[in-house]
């Protein structure tokens, strides 16, 4: 599947219309809105809504913990249909419900339900005795488990007061055992915080308190706005087809009405009008373009694979554009396929070599975690080694430490022990 076309796109507007960029660089969401804007002193020209007829009435609900499930399919089912951009608070959770931090069948079961009882501000309202009961375990494993949220994202989640939520998010940051025992006892004492400024590390501890979320889930708030994908990718009996998602973009048509008035700005009116209707044409034609060069691109990644590195400026050259032009056009933007809903600049993956992305090496330390022996579990030095077999590439053990913490994953000693507590409790 090739698209090696000889394509210019080049801007074919008049001085008119000052710019097309922010009708390219828009969200589907806000285009009538910019749209608006440049009609608003333009008699010749109308805009028709279709936002309102399109929006669904009824929110999303919260996903229930479902029983009786095979576990190992459940999550490898989640792992994939969640891989989407802004996903909900209790998708992120769920899709962390995984090993080391939680190994076993059991573990995850009761995970699941204390996801369940966390309350859309980041904190838990359940019943640890009920959870227990339902699930036939020790209220202090219930409890251990809860704590074990502590290492999850979004920082301090779960926990049962604000206070407790700021002690989890504390955890999270790597700080001297001084200064974490300075800022833990200011955090039990907030309201007398003054009495601790002679202190020299008051001022750092300060600091660092600010920057803790209370609530915790609060960039998970309910949004104004609702994601909706500008570009469909789907696949077919003969391979996949791109297709622009029309039925959320505005119509503009020119008034004739209007255009029997005396009006002596009539020419150069409806010339911007014309214009107009242009510049969406061709937010159109490049956006679908631009999934066209997506699909073929990262023709493996529609068909189960990883993504391939993809510079902004292969599609540019291939499209006749600059590539700042092209970082406009995805920018907020986003691609639906039977994946999942991703932002279109997530295709825009860094190359660690030219057939190597990050996330591919990201993904392969997730695999070799989920499937180490317990008892030794691997180094980063370890995976290290692995990684330069699989893509023959050479790398630095920072790297892997660095990717490794970006993913969640404790370190090789933390893992044992976890390990080694849940063989003694489960």
């Amino acid at each position: 599947m090739k698209l090696r076309q000889s394509q210019s796109l080049k801007t074919k507007l008049s001085p008119t219309l000052k710019s097309w960029f922010p009708i390219l660089q828009s969200s589907t969401l806000d285009l009538e809105e910019v749209l608006s804007e440049f009609i608003s002193q333009n008699p010749f020209v109308d805009i028709q809504s279709t936002i309102q007829e399109q929006l669904p009435q009824t929110p999303p609900q919260k996903p229930l913990y479902k029983q009786n499930l095979n576990t190992k399919k459940y999550m490898s089912d989640k792992i994939e249909a969640l891989s989407i951009y802004e996903k909900s608070l209790y998708e992120v959770l769920e899709s962390q419900i995984l090993p080391p931090l939680f190994p076993t069948p059991l573990s995850q079961k009761i995970a699941f339900m204390i996801i369940d009882e966390i309350n859309n501000e980041g904190y838990f309202e359940g019943d640890i005795d009920k959870i227990a009961k339902t699930c036939n375990a020790d209220c202090s494993v219930v409890e251990q488990i809860r704590t074990r949220f502590s290492k999850l994202e979004p920082s301090g989640i779960a926990a049962i007061t604000p206070l407790e939520s700021m002690i989890f998010q504390l955890e999270d940051f790597e700080i001297s055992d001084e200064l974490y025992d300075f800022s833990f006892n200011i955090i039990n004492n907030l309201k007398n915080h003054k009495k601790y400024a002679k202190d020299k590390l008051y001022k750092e501890a300060m600091n660092l308190i600010s920057k803790l979320k209370i609530p915790p889930a609060l960039e998970y708030f309910p949004k104004d706005s609702q994601i909706i994908p500008d570009i469909f990718i789907n696949s077919t009996s003969d391979g996949f087809e791109v297709n622009l998602n029309d039925s959320f973009y505005p119509n503009i048509f020119i008034n004739e009405v209007a255009l029997k008035s005396k009006n002596i700005n009539i020419k150069e009116k409806l010339k911007e009008a014309r214009d107009l209707i242009d510049a969406l044409s061709m937010r159109k034609s490049t956006i679908k373009k631009i999934g066209l060069m997506i699909l073929e691109y990262q023709y493996d990644f529609f068909t189960g694979g990883e993504m391939k590195p993809l510079k902004l400026k292969d599609i540019a050259e291939e499209l006749g554009h600059s590539p700042s032009t092209i970082s406009r056009a995805i920018a907020n933007k986003y691609l639906e396929c039977n994946r999942g809903i991703y932002p279109i600049k997530d295709f825009f993956t860094t190359a660690i070599t030219e057939d190597t992305s990050n996330s591919s090496i990201k993904d392969f330390i997730m695999e070799c975690i989920k499937n180490e022996d317990r008892k030794n579990p691997l180094s980063d030095i370890k995976i290290l080694h692995l990684i330069e077999n699989k893509f023959n590439l050479k790398m630095v053990r920072r790297t892997i430490t660095k990717y490794r913490k970006q993913l969640n994953i404790a370190s090789s000693g933390d893992r044992k022990r976890l390990y080694e507590i849940e063989l003694q409790k489960f």
